[in-house]
């Protein structure tokens, strides 16, 4: 070893190890740098918290300004199954006819725009032009004769509970105060808030004024949408591989896709099945000749969209209405109902359908009260399919850790008698009694059907 080489040896003994020199400064800068920023997270979420409701605002004040765009998105995704029937068909026959592919798919995608946009409100036209003038009919005569139809009520149980002193005076001291506090609500309360009211019904008129304008703005913004679907497409698809891994990126974009089939499937096949209900109430109850035909059908094909609980919801205060003007159709009304009901629970609505969403009755339940508790109606109509997905990601979740297990995935492996021993084999129980061995090609069978 000469003498230049153990100078720098020794020179690299005796300089700071690492461990105590820079990289140690460096971890306990970093350490400290980690504590200051959890710290400080914190307390920024304590202030948020403060603020909720602030933020609240803000948040419905955006959503209130991008109200076009989303009512834009809405119809956009409402159209696309018109728009990609008419590129399936019409456009082959361009390609063929005309020599560019690119015009004749921009003349392929104009007419398919085209036809759903006209489609779109000849269906509103029509529907205000049958609905308009028969719900005014209804309503008015309901008006006009719903207090008629209560003074006969009242006088039937006069005379109903006439021989019998105990209950008739009950009956009509209830009935003489229920029409004194109707008469002083009338007297005092409505007149004392007219002006309130009417300034109510001026902000109601202009509130649906305005999204009648931001639902004009939003057909306009679904051309654009439709036009140029698939480049949006690409680039949210291009972005989400650049932002994540290529595993979890394209676990997001299965559950898109998976997202996007129970949606579609749910939402469209729900209006159709409900415009059908609608229809066929209008058919049947106008031939059994029954009051307020028109009202009564739109609120039985309105609330149908609901599922399980929006029959119940449009048949009793329909059931009510008819049975105030005459009891016997009422009753003729309510077999007619749940005939109909069963109808389309057995036949048309699995016919539309399918397993559009692959829940069981209870998660249905489940999901509507849950949904419709937090955001009322559109959670009614909404909570099925997005607790649809929800139940589709643990459900693969759980799968997923039930096959690095090699372990089955069918729910019907797990009844009272079976169970997983200590060295992670499953044993089979009931009737089989066989082992994991036994039963290793049936569950194998499980996995690659759910799979």
């Amino acid at each position: 070893m000469t003498e230049t080489e153990r100078e720098t040896k020794k020179e690299n003994k005796d300089r700071p190890r690492s461990g105590r020199g820079t990289s140690w400064i460096r971890q306990q800068f970093g350490r400290g740098l980690t504590y200051f920023i959890v710290v400080a997270a914190g307390i920024m979420f304590y202030f948020a918290l403060l603020r909720a409701t602030n933020l609240t605002d803000v948040l419905w004040t955006v959503v209130d300004v991008l109200k076009p765009i989303l009512y834009g998105l809405i119809i956009a995704y409402l159209l696309n199954p018109i728009v990609k029937q008419v590129d399936r068909h019409l456009g082959p026959a361009l390609k063929k006819k005309m020599k560019n592919e690119t015009k004749a798919k921009k003349l392929s995608r104009a007419a398919g725009i085209a036809l759903a946009v006209v489609f779109l409100f000849f269906l509103i036209t029509a529907l205000i032009n049958m609905l308009i003038p028969e719900l005014y009919k209804s309503i008015r005569d309901l008006v006009m004769t719903l207090p008629g139809q209560l003074n006969s009520l009242g006088r039937e149980f006069n005379r109903f509970y006439a021989n019998d002193s105990a209950i008739g005076d009950i009956v009509k001291r209830a009935l003489s105060e229920g029409t004194d506090m109707l008469q002083n609500w009338l007297r005092t309360d409505l007149l004392a808030r007219i002006n309130d009211l009417m300034a109510s019904l001026t902000e109601g008129v202009i509130s649906f004024l305005s999204e009648v304008f931001n639902a004009l703005i939003g057909v306009i913004v679904s051309v654009y949408v439709l036009f140029s679907k698939e480049k949006f497409v690409s680039q949210t698809k291009k972005t989400v591989y650049a932002v994540f891994s290529t595993r979890n990126a394209n676990a997001i974009l299965h559950l898109t896709r998976k997202s996007n089939e129970i949606f579609g499937g749910f939402i469209i096949g729900k209006i159709i099945d409900s415009a059908i209900i609608g229809v066929l109430c209008f058919i049947g109850i106008s031939i059994l000749r029954m009051p307020y035909v028109m009202l009564v059908s739109v609120i039985v094909g309105v609330t149908n969209v609901i599922p399980f609980f929006g029959p119940y919801i449009g048949a009793i205060p329909s059931a009510i209405l008819i049975m105030l003007a005459d009891p016997l159709k009422g009753v003729y009304f309510v077999i007619f109902i749940f005939l109909l009901q069963q109808l389309d629970g057995n036949f048309i609505g699995p016919k539309i359908l399918g397993n559009s969403t692959g829940l069981s009755a209870f998660w249905v339940i489940f999901s509507i009260l849950l949904g419709g508790g937090l955001f009322g109606f559109p959670g009614m109509l909404m909570g099925v399919p997005t607790f649809a997905v929800i139940y589709y990601i643990v459900q693969t979740i759980v799968n997923r850790r039930l096959e690095n297990k090699n372990l089955p995935t069918q729910s019907d492996f797990y009844d009272e008698l079976s169970y997983v021993d200590d060295s992670g084999s499953y044993v089979g129980g009931g009737d089989a009694g066989d082992t994991r061995d036994g039963q290793g090609s049936e569950a194998e069978n499980g996995r690659q059907d759910q799979k």
